[in-house]
């Protein structure tokens, strides 16, 4: 049974628990970087970027992080998970994983009270996926490594490299589970060529 850990610091986890168990995989909320070595695949959630850097860095995930990654295994960052996969930030010196190549704008829907909702075609799925969009980044830039998966209104909202998923927006925050589904595959792939 695969196992996939969605990161504990902040953010939607529990929605995303849920999310994960409805497409029978096993979950696991991580707390402490050595937990990491317990799971498969890693969800990113969303929250405030700012506050996770710095939770990231007390509880010293950012390495341990990087190295996850290294080994193939596969992250999915939504939101703000999106723009700590980022390689690069507007308005920021340092990036934060830079594990995505991919330059993200933060807030770029407006602030809270601006949130919406709207149906988007993603790649990979047959009919359109409500996003909700929370004060989401967007993609300003990809290289030509990564599949944008998703746009809307022109902008990149979500995109693909190698073992490496991010999105703007909170596909948690619907009773929809295909882009959890969808993540749960590339976990499953990733443990399937570990086997061969």
């Amino acid at each position: 049974m695969l196992t996939v850990g969605v990161l504990g610091l902040q953010g939607a986890v529990r929605e995303h628990i849920q999310s994960i168990e409805a497409c029978d995989a096993e979950s696991k909320i991580i707390k402490r970087a050595e937990e990491l070595e317990t799971v498969d695949g890693l969800i990113i959630p969303g929250g405030e970027s700012t506050t996770m850097r710095r939770l990231m860095d007390t509880y010293q995930f950012i390495e341990p992080i990087k190295a996850f990654a290294a080994q193939g295994k596969p992250i999915f960052g939504t939101c703000a998970g999106l723009i700590m996969l980022a390689k690069q930030i507007e308005d920021r010196e340092e990036a934060h994983l830079g594990l995505l190549n991919v330059s993200v704008a933060r807030n770029s829907f407006g602030r809270q009270v601006d949130s919406f909702e709207t149906d988007i075609a993603v790649k990979g799925l047959d009919t359109p996926f409500t996003g909700v969009f929370i004060r989401a980044p967007h993609i300003i830039s990809a290289d030509d490594s990564v599949e944008v998966m998703a746009e809307y209104n022109g902008r990149i909202v979500m995109a693909k490299e190698n073992n490496i998923i991010g999105c703007s927006f909170h596909p948690e925050l619907t009773s929809d589970h295909r882009l959890t589904q969808l993540f749960v595959e590339m976990v499953k792939a990733y443990k399937t060529k570990l086997a061969v």
